[in-house]
């Protein structure tokens, strides 16, 4: 058996990657997609993405044992995908992640495979879509559209989804791309 693909997930905050990642989960069930859990060093909140939230100490000893594919640190939380995704390639699934740009810089998905994708959104609507969350003042949201753009001149050969505008169309490309990653062909 073929192993399966795998889809690196990245894109900035307010971008709409959950979002994204929810609606693909539900068009491409039962079609051989495996979507990856996240191993979270934080409680879950109402509305979150489903995670595995795991104490600082959990995270080291899973890290320390060699139960991650990946994993990385944001803004003082642990983020991993277990090694379990090899399993599921085995079995011929194409799996996606929700991963990071940083991770991405790192080298190690792609050494694994991984197809990188990046959802984007122009830099007006991700301000607007920060300042809606009220987590963190002008100064601190102009500093997180600098860093996006940095980070994502450094994936130039990434499959992009643009989601500055219609929800449904968004939807539709990004399925569209998983499914040409699971055919074999990112392009």
């Amino acid at each position: 058996m073929k192993a399966g693909a795998l889809a690196y997930v990245m894109g900035p905050s307010g971008a709409g990657k959950d979002t994204l990642l929810n609606a693909a989960r539900a068009a491409l069930d039962g079609m051989g997609f495996a979507f990856a859990h996240r191993y979270i060093t934080r409680p879950p909140v109402p509305g979150d993405e489903v995670f595995v939230p795991l104490t600082a100490q959990e995270f080291a000893s899973r890290k320390a044992a060699g139960l991650f594919a990946f994993d990385w640190h944001a803004r003082a939380v642990g983020y991993a995908i277990g090694s379990e995704i090899a399993l599921w390639r085995q079995a011929g699934l194409t799996v996606v992640v929700s991963g990071s740009r940083a991770d991405w810089a790192t080298g190690k998905p792609a050494s694994a495979g991984a197809v990188p994708v990046l959802v984007e959104a122009s830099p007006a609507i991700l301000a607007n879509r920060l300042a809606a969350r009220a987590r963190e003042d002008a100064a601190e949201i102009e500093a997180r559209l600098v860093r996006a753009a940095a980070l994502e001149s450094a994936i130039p050969d990434a499959v992009r989804i643009d989601n500055s505008g219609a929800l449904d169309a968004a939807v539709a490309a990004f399925v569209a791309a998983l499914k040409r990653i699971r055919a074999g062909s990112a392009a």
